[in-house]
């Protein structure tokens, strides 16, 4: 017991010292000077990010447009059908039902929610204190093999079931590269409500002199499985048309 306690306080006070060396504004300064830095994030008016997605033994193809006015679509073929996935027009949010293949708009409180990553393009922590968000260092852990600090990013609060709710997000960087590696989340909607989201980012590629993860991941933590995200090809500011996002009229 007191070996157990003893390594106990060697890992927390290891944890404390790492922590303290670095300042949250550092590992967030460093990290966008090292995909490219924080003027030419902000000069972005877009992305359109082309890719596959693997599921199970498929390789479906993929594609994610989002703008700076808000508007946002991911589209996904599957055997040659097309389904469009949080498609966001700036007033509506709406996607493709997979059983019925038809149109369907999202709630009221989802749209509000979803309406907020507005603020975020094309980075939440890009002027995080501006936007009145909070930033701290809470700890390390280890992520795909290699130590990263843990940064605890508080957004403007989300409506859950009618209620203000916290917006509470996890950011980890790796402590080598000072690069995201994953974001963790809880799953505020849907059946997967209560749940804990981890998207993991790697494979950073230059494109235009900014570097974007080409290789990503979205998972529920603790559970099998996944999905692998391979993008072949990422486009700056790309020229989109408005009825890219248009919610389908009723033939």
């Amino acid at each position: 017991m007191k070996f157990a306690k003893a390594i106990a306080a060697v890992t927390l006070f290891t944890t404390s010292m790492i922590a303290s060396a670095t300042s949250v504004e550092e590992i967030i300064s460093t990290y966008h000077e090292n995909i490219g830095g924080v003027e030419a994030l902000k000069s972005l008016k877009g992305v359109k990010m082309s890719g596959v997605m693997q599921q199970g033994q498929m390789e479906l193809p993929i594609e994610y447009v989002q703008l700076d006015s808000g508007k946002t679509y991911t589209k996904i073929s599957v055997q040659g059908q097309e389904f469009k996935q949080a498609v966001y027009d700036g007033e509506t949010l709406w996607s493709i039902n997979f059983m019925t293949m038809k149109p369907e708009k999202s709630t009221e409180e989802d749209t509000y929610n979803f309406s907020l990553q507005k603020n975020d393009f094309p980075d939440a922590l890009v002027d995080y204190k501006a936007k009145g968000y909070g930033a701290e260092i809470v700890g390390t852990e280890t992520v795909e093999g290699a130590e990263a600090f843990k940064v605890k990013l508080t957004q403007e609060p989300i409506k859950v079931d009618g209620k203000e709710t916290p917006n509470v997000n996890y950011y980890y960087f790796d402590a080598d590269s000072m690069v995201l590696v994953m974001v963790e989340s809880e799953v505020r909607s849907g059946p997967m409500k209560g749940a804990v989201q981890l998207v993991k980012f790697s494979d950073y590629q230059e494109v235009d002199g900014l570097y974007f993860p080409f290789s990503m991941s979205q998972e529920i933590k603790g559970a099998p499985g996944g999905a692998p995200i391979s993008f072949k090809s990422i486009e700056l500011n790309p020229t989109v048309d408005a009825a890219a996002f248009a919610f389908p009229s009723a033939e």
